[in-house]
């Protein structure tokens, strides 16, 4: 649930999840984490940054952090202490990752300290896999022995280390608690495969303007695109202001109908500029719904094109679509 569901909107995504069956939430910051507890009170919603600020609020806003290293640990714990009362948390390993988490030495350390742990009602403990996406990297299998190994220094706990692509390693990655991101909404999990998944998410908008253009002629700033043959350009009202990347110019196609058409010249700031010469004038005009984003295999397509990845073309989409809500997230 970070970044706003990825880009599509926690206020609607929320309650589908909810419906859907899922109970336990994992967000960045403190702020998403309210945002999602407002909605859904009776979900467990956990901050994966960590304890920030006071560690009071957490309790009385509910929210569970995953507690990072070993100050955060005992912060928590000597709350609990004070509150005579387990207070409940995770506890995230960093196996391989360098970024958050305890390494084996403070994890030898806690192993030491079991007072700390007694305080708290811990619920999983997590750690991150960096390079799941590559199911032949020996990485894979060093963090799942690392996370063994924390398992066997700490008491017996629930516990979590597959994202989306992890849960396509297989059973032995999955332990009690799976954490799927993107692929909840509809990226390729197994990049170089076939998605597995359905797709969640499109991107549509209407032509608003078309014009004849002529050989020689140029489109866009910086007349990146030259005319070499007549041809119709179809102006659609969205850009890298909505989360449309700069990158896409003249890299991308968009779908008018069952056919698709190039993206030519620049992509601006709120204009993208499509070739529609190959369509009949009343299968594209003024009016005419164009795709930007579709299908099972396009967002992950476009983010190659874009020198980047899915999620961080999702989590761009822009505020100023009009959104819609599809099935029982409409409800």
């Amino acid at each position: 649930m970070k970044a706003d569901a990825y880009g599509l909107g926690a206020a609607r995504v929320a309650p589908a999840l909810w419906r859907a069956g899922c109970r336990r939430f994992f967000t960045a910051n403190p702020d998403g984490a309210l945002a999602v507890k407002a909605l859904l009170p009776e979900a467990d919603v956990h901050v994966l940054n960590g304890l920030f600020g006071e560690p009071g609020d957490y309790v009385a806003q509910g929210l569970i952090p995953v507690l990072n290293d070993l100050g955060q640990i005992e912060r928590w714990s000597g709350l609990a202490s004070r509150l005579e009362r387990r207070l409940p948390a995770a506890i995230h390993a960093d196996t391989g990752m360098n970024r958050l988490g305890l390494p084996a030495r403070e994890i030898d350390r806690l192993a030491e300290r079991h007072g700390l742990l007694d305080a708290l009602d811990v619920r999983y403990l997590m750690s991150h896999l960096a390079n799941a996406e590559d199911g032949a990297d020996a990485m894979n299998a060093g963090q799942l022995g690392a996370f063994d190994a924390c398992r066997r220094r700490l008491p017996a706990l629930p516990a979590s280390l597959a994202n989306s692509s992890g849960v396509f390693l297989g059973p032995d990655y999955h332990f009690d608690l799976v954490r799927p991101g993107y692929a909840v909404y509809g990226g390729n999990p197994t990049p170089r495969r076939p998605n597995p998944m359905e797709p969640v998410v499109g991107l549509s908008a209407q032509i608003v303007q078309v014009r004849a253009a002529a050989p020689g002629e140029t489109v866009g700033y910086g007349a990146t695109h030259a005319v070499e043959a007549p041809t119709r350009i179809a102006t659609v009202p969205l850009g890298y202001a909505d989360g449309y990347p700069r990158a896409l110019s003249s890299r991308a196609a968009a779908r008018v109908g069952d056919v698709e058409v190039p993206v030519v010249g620049r992509v601006s700031m709120d204009l993208v500029t499509l070739d529609i010469g190959a369509l009949p004038e009343a299968k594209a005009h003024v009016g005419t719904w164009v795709d930007l984003i579709w299908g099972r295999e396009i967002l992950d397509d476009l983010a190659m094109r874009a020198g980047t990845i899915g999620y961080e073309l999702l989590t761009a989409l822009g505020a100023r679509y009009p959104r819609v809500y599809a099935g029982e997230a409409a409800a």
